[in-house]
């Protein structure tokens, strides 16, 4: 799989995991433990693992729709991955910290939700810092004469 792939696979997986926080028969309330949230709409369990609101929701939507666009190109798919890396790792550590792991009651980033944002957080590390695909080296020597 090459980084432009990978942004095209990641916007695609961001626009379901959207889905299955907009669609309520697949949201379940919240759970006896769940804190409350200032922004209660759609809160619930997105398939009854994944805390979610509206927010949490439209902001996979967003990545959704930026991965697909960024697939066109290989910079963007590597500026999108770096942005996904660097954004769903700093959640995956602040949905470990009591009362930070709701953003200050706007976004649940507890429970599931911490090892799922790692999930999408390594692979695009990889693909936004560590792949170099073929099409990145012609970039790179486009510009060189020998």
């Amino acid at each position: 799989m090459n980084t432009r792939t990978f942004a095209l696979v990641w916007g695609i997986l961001f626009l379901l995991i959207a889905g299955s926080g907009f669609v309520p028969g697949l949201l379940q309330p919240p759970g006896a433990g769940h804190p409350d949230m200032a922004v209660d709409i759609l809160y619930g369990d997105a398939l009854g693992l994944f805390p979610v609101n509206v927010i949490h929701s439209v902001l996979h939507l967003l990545y959704g729709l930026w991965g697909i666009a960024a697939s066109r190109s290989w910079s963007g798919a590597r500026a999108y991955a770096k942005v996904v890396a660097i954004s769903y790792g700093l959640l995956t550590v602040l949905g470990l910290i009591p009362g930070i792991n709701t953003l200050f009651g706007l976004v649940p980033i507890f429970g599931h939700d911490v090892w799922l944002h790692l999930v999408l957080a390594l692979p695009a590390f990889y693909f936004g810092f560590m792949r170099r695909d073929a099409e990145a080296e012609r970039t790179n020597t486009a510009g060189t004469s020998y």
